[in-house]
C-alpha cells in the first residue's frame, strides 16, 4: 500500500498553507494498492516530536476503500466516514504549528487498511481507535511530512 500527496513528498517540507501558520487546510492525499479484503480505511496524522507527548492532528476512520483520494481542504467527509478527536479535542484537521525554535517536526500521515467497519458511540480518540484496529489491520502506508515554524 502507498500513501502519497501532490503537495509534498515523503520526508519533504509540508507547504505553509497546510499549517497553522497558513490557511490550516488539509493536504490532498491519495493511495494505491489497498489490500483486496479491505472493508474500511483509517487515517491518523500525528507529530511524535511535540513537547511532552505525541500530538494528534487528524483522525479519520471508516473511509470507504472504494475511494482513492481525500481532497485538499476536506470539508465534507466521504459517505460513512467519521472524524475522531484530535489533541485539541476537536474533530477535523489541525495543521502543523510546532513551537518556534524547536526545529523541524515530523508529521506522520498513516493510512490503515482494515478488515472491518468500526462502530463507536462517540467521537473516538486515537488511543481507542488504535486499540480497536489492533486485530483488524490488513496493511498500512506512511507518508512523512516535515514542518518547522517560520
Amino acid at each position: 500500500m502507498m500513501l502519497l500527496s501532490s503537495a509534498f513528498g515523503n520526508n519533504e517540507t509540508i507547504p505553509i498553507q497546510y499549517s497553522g501558520e497558513g490557511k490550516d487546510i488539509s493536504p490532498p492525499l491519495r493511495w494505491q494498492d489497498v489490500p483486496e479484503d479491505t472493508r474500511s480505511l483509517a487515517l491518523i496524522c500525528d507529530d511524535p516530536d511535540a513537547p511532552n507527548r505525541t500530538w494528534d492532528h487528524w483522525i479519520l476512520y471508516n473511509i470507504p476503500p472504494s475511494i482513492g483520494t481525500l481532497a485538499e481542504d476536506l470539508k465534507l467527509l466521504p459517505q460513512n466516514a467519521r472524524s475522531g478527536l484530535n489533541s485539541w479535542g476537536k474533530t477535523g484537521y489541525g495543521g502543523p504549528m510546532p513551537p518556534r525554535g524547536h526545529g523541524p517536526h515530523h508529521y506522520f500521515f498513516t493510512l490503515y487498511a482494515l478488515d472491518t467497519v468500526l462502530q463507536f458511540p462517540f467521537d473516538v480518540t486515537k488511543e481507542v481507535l488504535l486499540k480497536e484496529m489492533r486485530n483488524h489491520t490488513l496493511g498500512k502506508a506512511i507518508l512523512i511530512g516535515l514542518y518547522e515554524r517560520k
